[in-house]
């Protein structure tokens, strides 16, 4: 696991069309939750609201991983069921379309939920 000083250092280490759908990524989470804090953690971008962890993402070989904690997966289990999971996470493949308006539809959950604990 590298250590990256920043989410674009992280971005910047993968090849453009990987770096295209990182940034795509990162968009919708910084658009939808704007006062999330931004940092590195587990080696991954990773996002904190209301000193809560919100999302994490992270690019492989194969896949981009999204990692929105169990509940946020088991809300679109329906959506999610396409593809490979674990606990807590998903694998995007990288030889498909990113469902870039699931991940929103995701992070918009994730963000009422962290809401509702203040």
């Amino acid at each position: 696991m590298e250590n990256y000083e920043s989410v674009e250092a992280y971005i910047a280490h993968f090849p453009e069309v990987i770096q295209h759908q990182l940034k795509q990524i990162r968009e919708i989470i910084k658009r939808l939750a704007p006062d999330a804090v931004e940092s590195i953690s587990y080696g991954m971008p990773a996002y904190k609201l209301y000193k809560k962890p919100l999302v994490y993402f992270a690019a492989f070989k194969n896949h981009i991983g999204f990692y929105a904690t169990p509940s946020g997966h088991t809300a679109f289990a329906e959506d999610l069921s396409i593809y490979k999971q674990g606990k807590g996470s998903v694998q995007f493949p990288l030889n498909q379309p990113i469902p870039y308006a699931l991940i929103e539809k995701i992070v918009a959950f994730r963000v009422e939920e962290n809401k509702s604990v203040l």
